[in-house]
């Protein structure tokens, strides 16, 4: 009885390989135009492309089914479109140098632990990612967040005082580890609808899988990973909500400029005192600098799709 059951788990467990493996093929094989984002086409073998990228930021994309994980593709690669069809009429060259390239590669995958160019490079080989390729999308992304930044820098609302206050009160500063799930809503859609659609989801697939289908945040291809910040970068708003819940848990949907936001606590941690004032200072007025141009960016995104003809083909 045991020799039978242990064939049959094997014979299936080929057949979903080569299944894949066949799936794959065909992407790469065939290359197709699966959509037309206005003029810019995406094709089978930038889906291909897009996924092994994917997979090189975050394993935890091979626990999803394929059909969500070309689904995630599909998605991200029309958002570079979009970024890139919002840029072209703007930015003369759509360029970065060497210099800002390797910066921006090295910061891309720190989560990932490497820390070197040529470790990224050696990685990005295993995953046959082709060094152009990522470059293009690199570069997009940058030229991307300097035009948010450059429209936007007015708009962050920083109150510096406040901040060097609390550090300097605070006896031993909570930090939190933190994921985050940004989220908008379809038309017609309740906020009930979809928080109901995405609870099941991080019940079935992880909160780190979840971000990477439904989030909007940059941060959907780590999975959703903010990292450690202290509580005074914060909002208080927010803070509360996240001290009301558990380690492991996470919050209801929050109301952000945007959408709505969902953070998981990982972990929880008290730092000492003995923290130079100005250099965290620095670093959480940086932390609520990004967070509130990701804001900003998602609501131009958002505003700009809505002029755009997506068709798939």
């Amino acid at each position: 009885m045991i020799r039978i059951i242990s064939v049959k788990l094997i014979v299936a467990i080929f057949v979903i390989f080569f299944s894949t493996v066949i799936k794959y093929s065909l992407l790469a094989s065939e290359n197709k135009i699966l959509i037309k984002v206005n003029n810019e086409l995406i094709t089978t073998i930038d889906i291909l492309n897009e996924i092994n990228y994917l997979k090189s930021i975050n394993e935890d994309i091979n626990n999803l089914e394929n059909k969500k994980i070309i689904e995630i593709a599909r998605n991200s690669l029309i958002k570079d479109k979009i970024k890139k069809i919002a840029l072209t009429p703007i930015i003369k060259k759509i360029e970065i140098s060497d210099d800002d390239f390797k910066r921006i590669l090295i910061s891309n995958y720190s989560n990932t632990g490497f820390t070197k160019i040529e470790e990224i490079s050696q990685h990005l080989k295993e995953y046959n990612i082709n060094p152009k390729l990522i470059r293009n999308k690199m570069t997009i992304n940058a030229i991307w967040s300097q035009f948010i930044y450059d429209k936007y820098s007015k708009n962050i609302k920083i109150d510096i005082d406040k901040l060097r206050q609390d550090i300097q009160t605070n006896e031993g500063q909570t930090e939190y580890l933190l994921s985050e799930i940004v989220f908008d809503l379809k038309e017609k859609q309740t906020i009930n609808e979809k928080f109901s659609i995405i609870k099941n989801a991080i019940e079935e697939n992880g909160f780190a899988n979840t971000a990477l289908i439904y989030s909007i945040s940059e941060t959907s291809t780590s999975g959703g990973n903010i990292g450690w910040v202290s509580e005074n970068s914060i909002n208080k708003k927010i803070l509360k909500k996240i001290m009301e819940i558990n380690i492991s848990n996470f919050t209801e949907p929050l109301v952000i400029p945007g959408g709505y936001l969902i953070l998981k606590v990982n972990e929880k941690r008290i730092t000492k005192k003995d923290i130079k004032l100005e250099d965290e200072l620095k670093k959480i007025i940086e932390i609520k600098t990004n967070k509130q141009l990701n804001q900003f960016s998602n609501i131009f995104l958002n505003k700009i799709k809505k002029d755009i003809i997506i068709n798939e083909l």
